[in-house]
């Protein structure tokens, strides 16, 4: 019997030893484990994602879909007040403003991508290797920039379609020149910022080739502030679009386009002020909404800096 209650007493002195073990890992482990921090909420960029959102998804659905055809007429519903029929009302011509503004949202989303994007990567290239080698190449590019910056952005677009001529294709092409500085000198500032960086003499020392050096160590850290450009960029371009369109030298009808239904609805404001309203109001929405979404990745980049 002695020798059964000594080993009783020794297993569980056994089984206490181990539960006290197993509680200093246990707190070891919460004390070694880094902790998450509560990242404030960024309303700024929650919001822009969800009008932005909205947006695509009502530009993109418009080249497969829309309620009404964009280009049937109906004087029977000429200038027809909103309702659950139509639900932006109708025009001069009797076609619902809903499906000509889906329509038109798409367009001048495709457009305004197409433009940031062939803008942004001449930008990125010439930025690129002005601001790294500099020289001769850096003072032509600079000079060439200065000029066109010297001028407003709408008057030259205007001037370089006069000679183009009028179309979508033409749009893109004037637009993409005349927003190629602006990315430039971004992406230059950025490159001088980073090329005597400590991290960029160690690659040099490494033996990193130069293009490595400029596309792998130095742009993937200045996507920050890029991004940021490219989301007033595509305001910029939204906003040209538009202007372009309302001037008659952008879409063409009958394709819709929110600045050609602007244009047209000017003529109608007392008759039928939705006419004007609902393009109006979707081309405010679509801007404030990369507004949104431009400062909220401005603000999330600067809280991980």
């Amino acid at each position: 019997m002695a020798a059964y209650f000594v080993t009783g007493e020794m297993f569980q002195g056994k089984g206490r030893a181990k539960a006290d073990m197993k509680k200093k890992n246990r707190g070891r482990w919460r004390k070694n484990t880094p902790q998450r921090k509560n990242t404030p909420w960024n309303k700024y960029l929650t919001a822009g994602m969800v009008m932005t959102g909205i947006a695509l998804i009502l530009g993109v659905a418009g080249f497969f879909w829309t309620p009404y055809s964009t280009t049937a007429m109906s004087a029977s519903e000429k200038f027809a007040a909103p309702s659950l029929r139509h639900l932006f009302g109708t025009d001069n011509f009797g076609r619902d403003i809903f499906s000509r503004v889906m329509q038109g949202l798409g367009t001048t989303i495709v457009i305004s991508t197409l433009v940031v994007f062939f803008s942004g990567l001449a930008g990125i290239l010439l930025g690129a290797f002005t601001g790294y080698f500099g020289g001769v190449l850096d003072e032509v590019v600079m000079r060439i920039t200065d000029a066109l910056n010297g001028f407003p952005s709408i008057l030259l677009t205007l001037v370089i379609i006069s000679l183009l001529g009028s179309g979508r294709q033409n749009v893109i092409i004037s637009m993409s020149l005349v927003f190629t500085p602006s990315f430039v000198r971004i992406v230059r500032g950025e490159f001088i910022r980073l090329k005597d960086a400590d991290y960029i003499k160690r690659a040099r020392m490494m033996g990193a080739g130069k293009f490595r050096i400029l596309f792998v160590h130095i742009l993937p850290n200045i996507f920050s502030v890029f991004w940021v450009s490219v989301m007033i960029g595509f305001n910029n371009a939204i906003l040209a679009e538009s202007g372009m369109s309302y001037l008659g030298i952008g879409v063409q009808p009958p394709d819709a386009s929110l600045g050609n239904m602007l244009s047209d609805a000017q003529g109608y404001l007392q008759a039928a002020p939705w006419y004007a309203l609902a393009p109006g109001l979707t081309i405010v929405w679509l801007v404030l909404g990369f507004s949104l979404f431009s400062e909220g990745i401005r603000r999330r980049a600067e809280g991980k800096q």
